[in-house]
């Protein structure tokens, strides 16, 4: 196994990407990996519309992570209301649970926190995604206990398969330092 390699989205790489987040949560082939939401949605978790938009976004990149040229990960990273912004965290879900994340992650934190000089990173997870948060709580994220409703009737989020769902912000200083 070879090392990961990163680097910024370009225009080019968005149906990969597109494919490659709707594989890690959405419909039979999320299940081979952790992330999935296939429990809790229905339909697309991101489109071609979404990923463009974050790849104009002025202070904004999706950063990929390849190995042996295949692409195995993506994150969005953005600055937002004055912190950085993580979403779009996606694995290939054949490859979840080999450290591939925690490096993605780690390399985001890097960006926000000595690139941009952000003192914060910020994120948005489904409340009742357990296990999801305690990954990010081993990394040095925190729950805020700031909900945001669930987008319902807006299918750019998904088909909610409960009524329920609603997120949380989770938030960790740069003081913490980048994943170890």
């Amino acid at each position: 196994m070879t090392d990961l390699r990163f680097r910024p989205a370009t225009h080019d790489d968005v149906d990969a990407i597109v494919a490659l987040v709707e594989s890690a949560y959405r419909g039979d082939a999320s299940r081979a990996g952790w992330t999935t939401e296939a429990d809790l949605l229905d339909g697309r978790r991101t489109g071609a519309d979404d990923v463009q938009s974050c790849i104009d976004r002025a202070r904004s990149v999706i950063l990929l992570a390849e190995r042996d040229d295949e692409l195995v990960g993506c994150a969005h990273v953005a600055e937002e209301d004055g912190g950085g912004y993580f979403g779009m965290f996606s694995i290939r879900p054949t490859l979840q649970g080999a450290g591939l994340g925690k490096q993605l992650l780690q390399r985001a934190e890097r960006l926000v926190f000595d690139d941009w000089g952000l003192p914060i990173m910020r994120m948005t997870v489904i409340d009742v995604r357990d296990e999801l948060i305690a990954f990010y709580e081993r990394r040095g994220y925190r729950r805020t206990g700031i909900l945001k409703p669930f987008p319902y009737g807006d299918e750019r989020f998904g088909q909610p398969r409960r009524d329920d769902l609603r997120f949380e912000v989770l938030e960790k200083p740069a003081s913490a330092g980048a994943v170890a």
